[in-house]
């Protein structure tokens, strides 16, 4: 009988931060539903603070237009991040290259967030979301850069033979 080893504590503890990323990402997103319409007037002020001469219709547009966008990129990181998790987690080879660059555009979209979305008092806790989100892949992708996340992404297949009770024949008679 084959068996399926379990991967190494420090695989699980990787797949455990990457997985409570993506729920604090899920939760960001939420949030950032949540406090569209209040966060609008903001956004289109701090767009007016750099060329106050265009008509009022263009300032609505660009906020329209960087809210859904960092919108869209949080949701689509998410999203993007699931499939790389469960390729990881199915040993594919230069995920960990693909986490780091999700992780690079994370981080574009938060100080994108930070600067232009999530201002005064109700952006704080959407700033407090994505640094956890951020912080936690962080953590991730470093145990699984670890040597036996290493080794055990480098065997590929850990199937061992069971410890079976008695002996078999091969022809199968008795």
């Amino acid at each position: 009988m084959l068996v399926k080893l379990p991967p190494p504590l420090v695989v699980r503890i990787s797949q455990v931060l990457w997985v409570l990323s993506l729920i604090a990402g899920g939760a960001a997103v939420v949030y950032l539903f949540v406090i569209r319409q209040a966060q609008h007037p903001d956004i289109v002020d701090r767009i007016k603070a750099v060329d106050g001469s265009r008509a009022a219709a263009t300032y609505t547009l660009t906020a329209d237009i960087l809210f859904w966008s960092a919108f869209g990129l949080t949701v689509s990181l998410i999203a993007l991040q699931i499939m790389f998790l469960v390729s990881f987690a199915n040993r594919r080879p230069n995920v960990r290259w693909w986490l780091f660059g999700s992780l690079i555009v994370q981080t574009v979209v938060y100080l994108v967030a930070q600067e232009l979305i999530a201002m005064g008092e109700r952006g704080a806790p959407l700033q407090q979301l994505l640094r956890v989100e951020l912080a936690l892949g962080l953590l991730g992708l470093l145990f699984s850069l670890l040597p036996p996340a290493l080794r055990w992404t480098a065997r590929r297949h850990d199937v061992r033979n069971g410890s079976g009770g008695g002996s078999s024949t091969a022809s199968g008679e008795l």
